[in-house]
């Protein structure tokens, strides 16, 4: 249906996009402390950002709550960008140093290596 609609074609690499997710994937259980500052620094710019939207000190206290439980959420979101981009890298890496045959497997032990160790630090932190 899109096919017809658009007037060109492009095609989408399936191995690339599976392989950089992994990559993110991978690269965000593994870093989950950098995960947790990006988020903040997002939640911190959203929160200041949107002070700029309201002309009235009362609308701006009256919404306050409402405002930061949804930036918090968009911070939530919009932190995995900076791990993509970086998965990407790890991904065309791969591809170069390995071959193109190569990312999925190396992103699904990356994944699964990442998952332990995180599992690990959580315990010990317990």
């Amino acid at each position: 249906m899109a096919i017809e609609i658009l007037p060109f074609r492009f095609e989408l690499d399936l191995l690339a996009i599976a392989g950089t997710c992994l990559w993110s994937l991978a690269l965000y259980l593994g870093g989950s402390s950098v995960g947790e500052w990006v988020i903040a620094q997002l939640h911190r710019w959203f929160n200041f950002a949107e002070r700029w939207l309201y002309t009235s000190q009362e609308e701006f206290d009256r919404t306050r709550p409402a405002r930061e439980s949804q930036n918090a959420f968009y911070a939530s979101l919009f932190s995995i960008v900076p791990f993509l981009g970086v998965g990407v890298l790890c991904n065309y890496g791969i591809e170069l140093g390995l071959g193109r045959g190569w990312t999925i497997s190396v992103g699904m032990m990356a994944c699964i290596a990442c998952g332990i160790y995180e599992l690990g630090k959580r315990d010990g932190k317990a």
